[in-house]
């Protein structure tokens, strides 16, 4: 099946499918961007691929293409009900109901989606945190949410989730996506970005570290020695590992860099006996 923007109203219509206001559902229906998408994941033969939110399937259709096992987590039961019939001869695809913060994600070597604007940092923190064997990801977000996960250090968006991409891989930017290639049109623009992962990377040492900074960051207005304060139990061991690790007293969580958080981790761990492994 040919898939363009008309047939994909078609269908949409032949089957009474709207968008779900409460799931954020905008749905892709551009082409040639789902074909941008998929070529960015270089999928190789026998990956094992995630699509969170398919929608009407305009990614699933490219990902279709290939032999790979495919496994799709829509968490609509209209849109679940939809894709069955339209894949209903797809031996490698198989459809999850599910919400894909209780799927285990551990399995899959590359991962996709269009994601909802509304849970986009859940979902791609989770997907971090979780898809152990995950090589690379290649997600579209609105375009202004982009700065949370790439920002560096000073950089408005800097936070403990731009701060475990670092940890774990890099992030690049792969095209920029206009309100017209989503029905209906959002009142933003988005942006589709990749993440290629050093799975050596992925250790527990990296995680706690990204805890930490999530720690700090709760309260970002005030300064690293309050917060540290607050997290090893007084000010006077706070000011000493500050001063011990060359950090400034009054700079704030958005001042300290990457390697200023596995600093403060391993000395923390140093001093509380905690397993760096």
């Amino acid at each position: 099946m040919e898939i363009n923007k008309n047939t994909i109203f078609d269908i949409a219509k032949k089957c009474s499918l709207k968008p779900n206001k409460s799931l954020g559902q905008n749905f892709l229906i551009d082409p040639s961007v789902s074909s941008r998408i998929v070529d960015s994941l270089n999928i190789t033969e026998d990956e094992k691929i995630l699509e969170i939110g398919p929608g009407l399937g305009t990614l699933t259709h490219f990902l279709a293409l290939r032999t790979n096992p495919i496994e799709l987590v829509e968490l609509d039961k209209t849109m679940v009900d939809f894709l069955a019939v339209v894949y209903k001869d797809f031996k490698n695809i198989k459809i999850i109901n599910k919400d894909i913060l209780r799927v285990d994600v551990s399995s899959y070597d590359k991962i996709v989606g269009n994601l909802p604007y509304y849970i986009t940092t859940d979902i791609i923190v989770y997907i971090l945190l979780n898809a152990a064997r995950c090589r690379k990801l290649v997600f579209m977000i609105q375009k202004e949410a982009f700065p949370r996960f790439s920002a560096k250090v000073n950089e408005d968006g800097y936070g403990p989730a731009a701060i475990l991409v670092s940890l774990l891989g890099e992030i690049r930017k792969v095209v920029n996506v206009g309100a017209n290639s989503f029905y209906p049109n959002p009142h933003i623009d988005s942006i589709v970005f990749e993440i290629e992962f050093d799975i050596s990377k992925k250790t527990k040492a990296n995680y706690d570290i990204y805890r930490l900074a999530k720690a700090l960051f709760a309260n970002r207005r005030k300064t690293i020695l309050n917060n540290l304060s607050s997290l090893v139990g007084s000010k006077d061991k706070a000011l000493k590992m500050l001063n011990q690790l060359n950090i400034k007293e009054t700079l704030r969580p958005e001042n300290l860099s990457k390697q200023d958080y596995a600093n403060l981790y391993l000395l923390i761990s140093s001093c509380s006996g905690t397993n760096k492994e």
